[in-house]
């Protein structure tokens, strides 16, 4: 791998700038094989993608973080990254709660400590999520954990957070060519506080690729993962299938001239973007794998014809922020 495949997201936490998104272990992408998807991620760290996204509501996900661990040679071990998510109902956040949980992925993931847990809260309505936060930071300054971050929190709210003084590294959110919204507000506030956005869906679950170019807008009935499903849905808020193929015929013609792929190109747009630390690429283990088109990414470079490109058609889409609203409010 090339050497800026890689970068620093907080001190002792050098990540893969690829990150292996690990949500489509969960269901809904697919029956996954323990075995293969073992092998499988054995691979991606062999070739470099050491970095792993996942969360305690994804199945067996941090299982899977565990096995993998205890397959991996003790040398290797360190140069891999399991980055969790904790995902709690709202309601009373109390620390042995929180110690329960933190535990039970610590020993699932089959590690003293955790690399970074990003935290995620369904109801702002609920100030206990300010709580949960005050314990996590204990839990981080008792060597538990290694590093704090947030996921799908607007704005508003991490800057509430950051005034009472938390140390957050991060909050994951969704963010692609289509959907620009961190650029309004979360990008801005998260480089004023040496804050990285770490991304989701910057490929709409797949539909960013060749796959989808000239083909019909599809029926329900195709929308065959839950990534499909979600995505479609932003396509259609965003400005349409008709809009979308035009999108899909520039970046055709833009990979074409770089010698790179669709997924490339919008993997890419995102990466070059000041507060973004990673990209994550769901991993659809022993189903299927782009290990060696995600490796071109890094030697991709965009110009500005390039981006000029892009945004003629972007400036015919509708403002995602003013249908949704900041980042993660999809959610609430």
């Amino acid at each position: 791998m090339v050497s800026n495949s890689k970068t620093i997201l907080a001190d002792d936490l050098p990540i893969c700038r690829i990150l292996n998104g690990m949500w489509q272990v969960s269901g809904g992408h697919g029956q996954i094989n323990q075995e293969s998807a073992i092998s499988e991620m054995l691979k991606y760290h062999k070739t470099g993608f050491t970095t792993w996204d996942l969360a305690d509501i994804y199945g067996p996900a941090e299982s899977y973080i565990g096995e993998f661990r205890k397959q991996l040679p003790p040398i290797e071990i360190s140069k891999s990254q399991a980055l969790t998510k904790f995902v709690p109902n709202p309601g009373p956040m109390t620390k042995s709660i929180m110690e329960y949980h933190i535990d039970q992925s610590l020993h699932k993931m089959n590690t003293d400590t955790l690399d970074l847990v990003q935290f995620h809260w369904w109801d702002y309505n609920n100030p206990s999520y300010l709580d949960a936060l005050s314990h996590l930071s204990k839990l981080r300054d008792d060597g538990k954990i290694k590093h704090l971050g947030l996921t799908n929190f607007d704005t508003t709210r991490v800057k509430i957070m950051i005034e009472k003084g938390f140390k957050l590294v991060s909050n994951q959110v969704q963010y692609s060519i289509l959907d620009q919204r961190p650029e309004k507000l979360m990008a801005p506030f998260c480089q004023k506080h040496g804050m990285h956005l770490l991304t989701y869906g910057t490929l709409l679950g797949g539909f960013l690729s060749e796959k989808y170019l000239n083909s019909p807008d599809p029926h329900r009935a195709d929308l065959v993962t839950s990534s499909l499903q979600k995505y479609h849905n932003m396509i259609d808020a965003w400005g349409g299938w008709k809009l979308f193929q035009e999108l899909l015929h520039v970046l055709s013609k833009i990979a074409k001239k770089h010698d790179s792929s669709i997924a490339n190109v919008s993997t890419k747009f995102i990466l070059d973007k000041p507060a973004v630390a990673g990209v994550i690429i769901g991993a659809r283990l022993g189903i299927s794998e782009h290990r060696q088109d995600n490796n071109r990414v890094f030697d991709l470079q965009l110009d500005s014809q390039d981006h000029i490109m892009i945004n003629s058609v972007i400036g015919k889409s509708n403002e995602l922020f003013d249908i949704i609203g900041d980042c993660g409010d999809e959610y609430r």
